[in-house]
């Protein structure tokens, strides 16, 4: 049994939607079992305010939130990851630094709600859309038997979760 909480980092280009939400959400679905961490490759330097807005509206608290590189993760004194989630096609083709640890990686790609055009009910149902599908993921994850599991048997674990859309 794993007596340690388990290290998360939630990764994509900006740094600004998508991966913060997965931040936000590994952390209180988590209980306490998972600490998450989310970085970008370039990252936006702000964070989205929609992002901020649901989280908000969710109930979830948003203070300490920021856009920070991945570089933050690579460097000595970084938490020993766990896991690593690429949220974004861009970040997952991207070459990413030597992490500490030996993470178990996976990508769960969900569509960009940053990059929707339209009026701002639009971008709110992306935003509401792209939460919702981590949200989904994430709790699947959380169910399988971690500890369990060895890294081939996880590793496709979590690629199936990476597939699932609802």
């Amino acid at each position: 049994m794993q007596n340690k909480p388990y290290n998360v980092l939630v990764l994509c280009t900006g740094n600004s939607a998508r991966s913060i939400l997965g931040e936000v959400l590994f952390n209180v679905l988590g209980k306490g079992r998972f600490i998450a961490h989310s970085a970008g490759s370039h990252p936006a330097g702000r964070v989205n305010p929609f992002a901020l807005e649901l989280l908000q509206q969710q109930g979830h608290n948003i203070a300490g939130l920021r856009s920070k590189s991945w570089d933050e993760f690579a460097a000595p004194g970084a938490p020993e990851l766990d896991f690593i989630f690429t949220v974004c096609d861009n970040a997952a083709g991207e070459a990413c630094p030597i992490w500490p640890g030996k993470p178990a990686t996976a990508h769960w790609g969900i569509p960009d709600p940053a990059g929707i055009e339209g009026g701002d009910e639009a971008k709110r149902s992306a935003f509401r859309t792209a939460y919702n599908q981590l949200a989904r993921r994430i709790q699947l994850f959380m169910s399988l038997p971690i500890e369990s599991l060895d890294k081939l048997a996880l590793k496709q674990k979590l690629a199936e979760i990476g597939h699932i859309k609802g």
